[in-house]
């Protein structure tokens, strides 16, 4: 079974920084671009960041570059977001995903950024 599990949300306050973690199984972890994505509400699931399967190459959107790091590590085939400087705006729900098949969502992280 393909299992996506992202943790490590939190409540910060602006300017704070988190670390989330997408646990991943049941799948070949290296063959796959993963993708993190966020859906605040009333608003549309947005992409965050993702990160090549072969060469790690990644990709932000404009919200997200200068501030967030997307990391895979291939041995706990777990990917990482690593946030900084976070602003009242990136409060979301966060989900991890294969980029491209972007199958179930599961539940997320919730990430909480207080003004």
């Amino acid at each position: 079974e393909v299992q996506l599990q992202a943790s490590g949300g939190g409540l910060v306050q602006t300017g704070g920084s988190l670390r989330l973690s997408c646990a991943t199984s049941g799948f070949a972890f290296d063959d796959y671009a993963i993708g993190w994505f966020r859906q605040a509400p009333g608003k549309e699931r947005e992409e965050v960041a993702c990160i090549a399967s072969s060469d790690a190459k990644t990709y932000y959107p404009a919200s997200a570059k200068g501030r967030f790091t997307i990391s895979r590590d291939r041995v706990k085939n777990t990917v990482f977001l690593q946030m900084n400087n976070l602003k009242p705006e990136d409060t979301a729900v966060y989900y991890c995903n294969d980029w491209l098949q972007r199958g179930s969502w599961g539940q997320g992280t919730q990430v909480t950024v207080s003004s």
